[in-house]
């Protein structure tokens, strides 16, 4: 007599590849999950980076035009302390700041989501320094 052959997956190859997916998203989930508070984080030093590049960019502009007063830049009026925007018109310097609220009055720029996770600007307090960009909620982004 011939033996009837077994087709399908037994009871233990199925519990051994269950066993296997279990410890690989045990590994792979706390990975993901860091992956939010990295966007977090990258979104706030760009931003930061943005902040940067358009004070410096209205400073040089000043500089090549002479200027004690206010400057246009793409059509947006600039007003300036110590020669670098200050705190109202910063955002006016870069163009997107997406996700971001300001308040104008303190100089920070708020992630909507997460509001611990700040850019703060403060123009010079005399001439001839740089301003003052601070990141700010590292563990709490």
């Amino acid at each position: 007599m011939k033996a009837a052959r077994q087709s399908g997956f037994t009871l233990i190859e199925l519990v051994v590849v269950i066993t296997i997916l279990g410890i690989l998203a045990a590994f792979a989930i706390p990975r993901f999950a860091a992956l939010d508070q990295q966007a977090r984080i990258a979104a706030r030093d760009a931003l930061a980076g943005s902040v940067r590049s358009g004070a410096a960019l209205a400073h040089a502009m000043w500089l090549a035009q002479n200027q004690t007063s206010p400057i246009t830049m793409e059509g947006r009026v600039i007003t300036f302390a110590n020669g670098y925007p200050d705190r109202p018109t910063i955002g006016l310097t870069f163009a997107d700041s997406t996700g971001f609220g300001y308040t104008a009055g303190t100089g920070v720029f708020a992630m909507a989501a997460k509001a611990t996770c700040t850019v703060t600007y403060s123009a010079p307090a005399a001439a001839n320094l740089p301003p003052t960009i601070t990141v700010s909620g590292a563990g709490t982004c």
